[in-house]
C-alpha cells in the first residue's frame, strides 16, 4: 500500500519545519505552502472574544492578543504545526490540536455543547461502504466528530459514481478509502484515519471492529450485512444504516448497547444468520436484499427501478439529494448516540421530503395509491423469478 496515497505527514514546528519545507520545496518544485495563521488567530480572537461582533474597533485588543500568544517565538511561522498533504503537494499551517478544534468547531457552540463536542470527538466509529458511506464520514468529520475513524470499503471511484459521492473525474480509478481519508485530513489533519482497503474480511473483521463507540453500516453483500451485526450485536456496539430511497433515505437504529438480544434488521429477516445467506440459492438473495433495505418504504419510483434492473437499466438508481441526505441524518444519530441518549431508540425510521413537500402526500388516496404500487412491484417481482413474497 502507498500511503502517500491518502498520508500526509507532520512535519512538526518551529526552524526544524521550517527546514523540512525547504527540503520538499527543493524536491518538489511545484509545491504550494500556505499560511493563514495570522487570518485564523483573529478568527481565534473573535471567538473567543464575542462582545466584538457589533464593536469593530478591535484593532489594538487583537494586537496584544497575537503577541501574548506569539510569547517569545520570533515569529508565528514557529508556532503551531506544519503538514505536509502529498497528494495536493501542499503544505499547510495549522494550529495545534486543540486549538484547531476550538477554531473550527467554534460555530457549533450550543447547538452542541461543549460536553457533547468532547465526547463526540473522542469517539471511535467504523464505516463500512464509502458511498453513502463517504458523506457520512465527510459528515461527521465537518462537524467535529470521531477524531479517531476507521473505513473499509474495496472498490475504486468510477465514473458513474460522479452522481452521488462528493468528489469528481480527477478522482476516478483512485480507491474510494483512500479519497474519503484525504478528505478527512484536510478538515482535520490531526485524525487518525485507520484505511481498511480491501474492505471488510475474515481476517480483519475483528480488528476492525475493536474499539469502536459505533457502527455504520453500509456495504452492498447481504452475508457481510449479517456478519458485521452479529459481531456488533456481541460487543455492543450500536448500529446505523442509512438506504437511499429517491430524493429521500430510510434509517435503521440498532441499539444493541442497550439491548443486547435486539432482532437484527429488527426481525424483518426472521431467523436468518450469516450461515443461512451464505448457503443462500442466489434466486433467493432479492427476497432478503428487499427485506433489509425496506422495501416496504421505498418511494414508487424507486419500486418501478428495482423491476427494470437488467432490463431497461443496468443497476437501481441512487441519487446525491438521498446521499447527502443520508451523510446529514446518520451524522446527527451518530452524534446523539455516542454521547449515551436513550431517547435514539431502534427502529426503522423514513426520512421523505415528499411526505413534507408534497401535497395531498398524507390523503388517504395517496396512501391508498402508493400502498398500491408496492402490491404490484410485489408481484412483478413474483412473475420475474416466481420467488419474491
Amino acid at each position: 500500500m502507498n500511503q502517500s496515497l491518502y498520508t500526509l505527514e507532520n512535519l512538526g514546528s518551529g526552524e526544524t519545519a521550517l527546514s523540512k519545507i525547504e527540503q520538499l520545496k527543493s524536491q518538489h518544485t511545484e509545491i504550494t505552502v500556505l499560511d493563514s495563521y495570522k487570518e485564523n488567530l483573529e478568527e481565534l480572537f473573535l471567538l473567543r472574544n464575542p462582545k466584538y461582533k457589533f464593536i469593530k474597533e478591535y484593532g489594538e485588543d487583537l494586537g496584544k492578543f497575537i503577541s501574548v500568544y506569539q510569547g517569545k517565538e520570533t515569529s508565528l511561522k514557529h508556532c503551531g504545526s506544519w503538514f505536509y498533504f502529498p497528494w495536493k503537494n501542499t503544505v499547510a499551517h495549522v494550529f495545534p490540536e486543540d486549538e484547531y478544534q476550538e477554531l473550527r468547531t467554534g460555530r457549533n457552540q450550543y447547538l452542541i455543547s461543549k460536553d457533547e463536542q468532547e465526547k463526540f470527538s473522542e469517539s471511535v466509529i467504523g464505516i463500512l461502504g464509502m458511498s453513502v458511506g463517504s458523506h457520512i464520514a465527510m459528515t461527521i468529520a465537518m462537524t467535529g466528530g470521531s477524531s479517531h475513524i476507521k473505513i473499509a470499503d474495496p472498490d475504486t471511484l468510477s465514473g458513474d459514481n460522479l452522481n452521488r459521492i462528493r468528489l469528481g473525474i480527477l478522482d476516478v480509478g483512485t480507491k474510494k478509502v483512500f479519497l474519503v481519508a484525504r478528505a478527512i485530513y484536510e478538515m482535520n489533519p490531526y485524525a487518525n484515519v485507520e484505511v481498511f482497503e480491501d474492505g471488510l474480511t475474515q481476517e480483519n473483521a475483528d480488528s476492525f471492529l475493536s474499539g469502536l463507540s459505533l457502527l455504520i453500516e453500509e456495504m452492498d453483500t447481504p452475508f457481510w450485512k449479517f456478519r458485521v451485526r452479529e459481531k456488533a450485536r456481541s460487543l455492543g456496539i450500536p448500529t446505523l444504516m442509512g438506504t437511499d430511497n429517491g430524493d429521500g433515505c430510510i434509517v435503521d437504529i440498532e441499539r444493541f448497547d442497550l439491548n443486547s438480544d435486539y432482532p437484527l434488521f429488527h426481525g424483518y429477516t426472521g431467523n436468518m444468520d450469516a450461515e443461512s445467506i451464505k448457503n443462500m440459492p442466489p434466486e433467493d438473495l432479492p427476497k432478503v436484499a428487499a427485506r433489509i433495505a425496506g422495501a416496504n418504504l421505498a418511494v414508487p419510483r424507486m419500486l418501478h427501478s428495482v423491476t427494470e434492473v437488467g432490463k431497461t437499466i443496468y443497476s437501481w438508481p441512487q441519487l446525491g439529494t438521498a446521499a447527502n441526505l443520508c451523510g446529514t441524518v446518520i451524522s446527527y444519530l451518530a452524534r446523539r448516540i455516542v454521547n449515551k441518549d436513550s431517547l435514539i431508540q431502534s427502529g426503522r425510521y423514513q426520512v421523505s421530503m415528499d411526505s413534507i413537500f408534497e401535497k395531498n402526500y398524507h390523503t388517504i388516496f395517496s396512501k391508498l395509491k402508493r400502498k398500491k404500487q408496492f402490491f404490484d412491484f410485489i408481484r412483478k417481482m413474483k412473475s420475474r423469478d416466481g420467488k419474491i413474497n
